[in-house]
């Protein structure tokens, strides 16, 4: 029986993502959660808050279940090393020379270089950014998150030489003379990271607050944090400060595991999930990444003997499960290669599950998973939280690190599927080699045609439909991330939805990232409305 102050919202055309009752034309809403859905003719007269969705294709919002917020929100501050800016190096260093001229006593940051789409078609060394300054240190990121390469000076205030020993589950690249060149890759970067200056936590909360809108605008209403740290900044404080400063979506924050480990036990607040902002995991590398030739996999990269780097043992996995036992949280695994996902199943292949509402342990990424390690995760219960935009945006590095047959066996989505493993889409963003590299509609359009920016087949085979698509960013992506009543619209749950502009199930699939949302709701309140 409708009340007073009840929301009604009809005339749409509504797909649920709940398999028990996928489509609706009409919701009702109270105190921010649906009381009531089905068709528009159903309900009796029109309340006194009545919404016309004009025939508008409605979702549930979208859970990006792997992102690095902060990470994103900075990146759109640096110096952007990627097209239609920058196509070589000598672009980017034209770039850093405009800088230069405009500071005179800060790092210099750049973000998304992709030697895949540089003229030269490598990585910039400290002798090229040398060339655009050598009294200011310079930090260039690769597109990937897990290589930089940084200038002479950078390399000065980081003590790194030539009698410099690589860390464990890190590289510094050496020339012939064993100098380095500047390129660290994984665990090395932290030599340069750690002694850069530190934005203060009110600085950093605005900056993830004033991101919260763009999310909004792509119908993103629950995000992740996958890079989570304790210190010197808190981001579980981070966050609730970012909260204060405007902050709208749902947020999970996953710690890592280099920082859980100095003290095992979190404060039971922080691991609530019926709060907005709450931990749910605890993160582990175990390998790099597929387009800087870090992952760790069986077969060597592409005409070379590369084979990637190890960056954990088994013992750290072990007690890191243990620590995510303990908190009641996840244990959260990133791993690209062969090799890396069949240790990461070799080591918890007799796990017993510490979670009744979702996945224990989960794999992020899973990018190369052979036939035979996709049926162990099933068996195990072990998630994968995949990217649809990789072989999307990065076709380039792909193809030469893997060859054409390798990358189409890469990411086989609709095999996971029909072996019942658990899986969820999401970006990564800011780490690919894209522009707007957390919009969800780039990632369905990659999953639903299996084809690249340029048009490159990236395994028709693996398509799937566009349903499941929405799906792996909603129902699914909430069943991997346990945000409670959220991803999807049913009696019960939160009323977190999204109105397109046109109808992503009858739009041509590949005009799918042509769409936009026009509104975007929280608990049945309109927090963004496209402005024409």
């Amino acid at each position: 029986m409708l009340k007073k102050g009840d929301r009604i919202f009809r005339n749409g055309k509504i797909f649920t993502s709940n398999p028990n009752q996928p489509y609706a034309s009409a919701m009702v809403i109270r105190e921010g959660e649906i009381i009531w859905i089905g068709e528009s003719e159903e309900l009796d007269g029109t309340g006194e808050d009545f919404v016309d969705l004009n025939g508008k294709r409605v979702l549930p919002g979208i859970i990006d279940a792997h992102m690095h917020p902060l990470l994103l929100a900075n990146a759109a501050k640096q110096i952007a090393c990627t097209p239609p800016l920058v196509y070589s190096i000598e672009e980017l260093l034209r770039e850093i020379k405009k800088q230069r001229f405009q500071e005179s006593d800060s790092w210099i940051e750049c973000w998304g270089y992709d030697e895949g789409k540089l003229k030269e078609g490598r990585a910039p060394n400290r002798y090229d950014l040398d060339k655009a300054s050598t009294d200011l240190p310079i930090v260039v990121t690769r597109t990937c998150l897990h290589i930089v390469s940084v200038n002479s000076k950078a390399l000065q205030l980081a003590g790194i030489d030539a009698t410099t020993p690589d860390p464990v589950g890190g590289e510094i690249d050496r020339d012939q003379n064993g100098e380095p060149t500047g390129i660290l890759r994984e665990n090395a970067r932290y030599l340069v990271l750690n002694v850069m200056p530190l934005e203060s936590l009110e600085d950093n909360a605005q900056t993830i607050a004033e991101l919260s809108p763009k999310l909004l605008s792509h119908g993103i209403t629950a995000i992740t944090d996958l890079m989570g740290r304790t210190e010197p900044i808190d981001y579980y404080k981070l966050y609730e400060k970012a909260r204060e400063k405007g902050l709208k979506q749902r947020v999970v924050l996953y710690y890592l595991w280099e920082d859980v480990k100095k003290e095992q036990t979190l404060p039971s607040e922080k691991i609530d999930s019926n709060e907005p902002i709450h931990v749910g995991g605890v993160k582990v590398f175990t390998d790099g990444s597929i387009s800087g030739q870090t992952a760790w996999v069986k077969a060597p990269f592409h005409e070379s003997n590369v084979y990637g780097i190890q960056m954990t043992s088994e013992e750290e996995l072990w007690a890191a499960a243990r620590a995510a036992k303990q908190n009641h949280i996840q244990l959260v695994i990133h791993a690209m290669g062969e090799h890396a996902i069949d240790f990461i199943l070799d080591t918890f292949s007799e796990y017993e599950s510490w979670l009744t509402n979702g996945p224990s342990i989960r794999i992020e990424h899973a990018s190369l998973p052979t036939d035979e390690a996709i049926k162990r995760a099933a068996k195990a219960g072990i998630a994968f939280v995949t990217q649809p935009i990789f072989l999307f945006a990065e076709i380039e590095s792909y193809l030469a690190n893997l060859g054409t047959e390798r990358t189409k066996r890469s990411y086989p989505v609709q095999s996971m599927l029909e072996a019942g493993v658990l899986v969820a889409f999401s970006s990564d963003a800011p780490a690919t080699a894209w522009a707007d590299p957390a919009n969800p509609f780039v990632g369905m359009k990659a999953a639903v045609t299996r084809t690249a920016y340029d048009g490159t087949d990236t395994g028709e085979n693996q398509r799937i439909d566009v349903e499941t698509a929405i799906t792996l960013y909603t129902r699914e992506a909430q069943q991997i991330t346990r945000i409670p009543k959220v991803g999807q619209l049913a009696v019960g749950y939160y009323a977190d939805f999204i109105v397109l502009d046109q109808d992503l199930l009858e739009i041509e699939r590949e005009n799918i990232d042509q769409i936009c949302v026009e509104q975007t709701y929280l608990g049945g309140s309109l927090v963004y409305k496209r402005m024409n």
